[in-house]
C-alpha cells in the first residue's frame, strides 16, 4: 500500500514516515499543497494523510482539486483541535475522515487500517432500501427523486450508511459531525434535531424510516431495511 503524508511539520513528517514504514507501507511525503498535488496527479496513492494548514495551497483546496478530478482514494484530514468548521468543510468536500492533533500513533494506525479495508470494497454509491447517496457528487435520491439535505444532514446520513448494520452512539455521531467542540451539555439535543429533520426528508413520500433509534444508545441503519 502506497501512502502520501502531507504536512509542513518536518518533525511530524519524519515520525509518521518512520512509523508507517515499519508497518511495511510505502510512504512519500510533501511539505506544501502544491507539492502534494504534483505527487497525487503523478502517483496512484492508496491513501493520503492531509494536513489542513499548509503553505502555498491549504489542505482543503488540495482536497477539492483531487475530488474535482474524480480521484476517490481515501483521504484522512489532520486538523487542529479548534478547527471545527474546517473539519465540516473537509467532510463536505469529500474527506473520508479526520483526526485531530495531537493524536496517538495507535489511533492513527487504526484509522488507516479501517480506511484501507473500506477501499477494497469502495463504491461511491451508498444505499439502503430506496435511499441512494452518491459520496462523490454529494447528492441523495429517495425512490429515484433527488432530495436536498443540509451539509450536516448529508454527513450524518453518509456516516450512518458507512456503518450500516452497526449501532452508532449519539456521542460518536456528534464527535464525527461537530468535532471535539461538541458540548454534551449545551448541545445535547443537536443530534436528535438533525436526525428528526433528516428522517422527515427521507420519508416524504411515505417510505419506511431507514434510521432507527436504539433507545439509550444511538442510531442504526439496518442492513435489512
Amino acid at each position: 500500500m502506497h501512502i502520501l503524508i502531507v504536512d509542513d511539520n518536518t518533525g511530524l513528517l519524519d515520525q509518521l514516515k518512520t512509523a508507517l514504514t515499519k508497518k511495511r507501507y510505502a510512504v512519500d511525503v510533501a511539505e506544501n499543497g502544491e507539492q502534494a498535488l504534483d505527487k497525487i496527479f503523478d502517483i496512484p496513492y492508496d491513501l493520503i494523510l492531509l494536513d489542513i494548514m499548509l503553505p502555498r495551497m491549504d489542505g482543503l483546496s488540495v482536497l477539492k482539486e483531487v475530488r474535482n478530478a474524480g480521484m476517490d482514494m481515501p483521504i484522512l484530514m489532520l486538523t487542529a483541535r479548534s478547527d471545527v468548521q474546517d473539519r465540516v468543510k473537509g467532510l463536505d468536500y469529500g474527506a473520508d475522515d479526520y483526526l485531530a492533533k495531537p493524536f496517538s500513533m495507535a489511533e492513527l494506525m487504526a484509522r488507516i487500517r479501517a480506511m484501507l479495508r473500506r477501499k477494497g470494497n469502495r463504491n461511491p454509491i451508498l444505499e439502503v432500501g430506496t435511499v441512494r447517496l452518491d459520496t462523490v457528487k454529494r447528492i441523495v435520491f429517495v425512490d429515484g427523486d433527488q432530495i436536498h439535505l443540509t451539509a450536516k444532514e448529508f454527513s450524518i446520513l453518509e456516516f450512518l450508511l458507512h456503518n450500516k448494520g452497526n449501532v452508532v452512539s449519539r456521542f460518536n455521531l456528534a464527535e464525527h459531525i461537530w468535532g471535539e467542540e461538541f458540548d454534551p451539555f449545551s448541545m445535547s439535543n443537536y443530534v436528535d434535531v438533525h436526525i428528526k429533520n433528516l428522517r422527515k426528508k427521507l420519508t416524504a413520500h411515505g417510505e419506511e424510516p431507514v434510521i432507527k433509534t436504539i433507545r439509550g444508545i444511538g442510531f442504526i441503519i439496518d442492513e435489512q431495511t
